[in-house]
């Protein structure tokens, strides 16, 4: 057992979890109130849309792709003044959570239009036929319709964000990640490293496990039985 574990005791890593935890679920909230009005701004104006804006969703397609094409290494260097402009500093919990937010934003809108998409288009027309506007459509077909994919891709989402926070590391941002980098790494403290992994796993699968349980039971396409075996 090294020195630095021996240090760091039982408050060390269940401090360094819940600032991995914290980060991850504040960033992918935030990021997932810009990301999923975007996402359906980008369905919505698409040229099968019920609203068709071409060049407002070539404007917002071209935006979010760029951004999704940044490697999160390079685009959190690239934030760090940014970061100090709008909170004042660039290393902590604070700046992670701004970088976090930027990086997903785009990857949740990209999920959520994908899962908007997915909607049987003859409900859509059903609902147009019978007079609705773009927002009941939105509000009353597509969201609902949807709601397990968005609630899968908000799983996956998270668990981007989550490895995205252990990148964060290499800037001093708090959490897991800079427990294994910054501290355990340069002692080579092996079991530090060790159970950052093992809590780190943990937490994706505790996040995966009640993510899908919530969409299987938010699904209508399954029957309440089925439902019943598949939770069993």
């Amino acid at each position: 057992m090294s020195k630095l574990f021996i240090q760091l005791g039982f408050e060390g890593f269940a401090l360094a979890a819940w600032e991995t935890v914290y980060m991850t679920a504040i960033s992918t909230a935030i990021a997932y109130l810009i990301g999923l009005p975007v996402g359906i701004l980008l369905c919505v104006t698409d040229k099968d849309g019920v609203r068709p804006v071409v060049w407002l969703n070539k404007l917002l397609g071209a935006a979010v792709n760029i951004l999704r094409s940044i490697p999160f290494i390079i685009l959190m260097v690239a934030l760090i003044p940014f970061s100090r402009a709008l909170i004042g500093t660039s290393i902590g919990n604070g700046a992670m959570i701004v970088m976090l937010v930027v990086a997903a934003a785009p990857y949740i809108a990209r999920m959520a239009e994908s899962a908007l998409k997915e909607v049987d288009r003859g409900v859509v027309e059903a609902a147009r036929s019978m007079g609705a506007g773009v927002f009941a459509i939105v509000w009353k077909v597509y969201l609902p319709e949807a709601k397990p994919s968005l609630i899968v891709g908000a799983v996956i989402s998270t668990v981007t964000v989550l490895g995205y926070s252990a990148m964060a590391g290499t800037i001093a941002a708090g959490g897991l990640g800079t427990l294994a980098v910054t501290q355990a790494r340069p002692s080579n403290a092996q079991d530090v490293i060790w159970l950052c992994v093992a809590i780190t796993v943990l937490i994706v699968q505790v996040v995966q496990e009640l993510g899908m349980w919530i969409a299987r039971r938010t699904d209508r396409r399954i029957p309440p039985r089925a439902k019943k075996i598949r939770t069993k």
